[in-house]
């Protein structure tokens, strides 16, 4: 009974670790989204600003 038990919570632990691992990687996923939009408004800014001066 004992080794079911512990089955049990080792799968159950396993299961937690990979939602958590996933989790972490589409948030991941979603900064590096966000950062490459900021980047690119960036990139635009600064491009008419420098057509503005010339």
């Amino acid at each position: 009974m004992y080794m079911l038990e512990h089955d049990l919570a080792r799968s159950r632990m396993d299961e937690m670790h990979a939602e958590a691992a996933a989790a972490s990687r589409a948030r991941r996923l979603y900064l590096a989204r966000r950062a490459a939009r900021r980047a690119e408004r960036a990139v635009r800014r600064a491009a008419r600003a420098s057509a503005a001066v010339y």
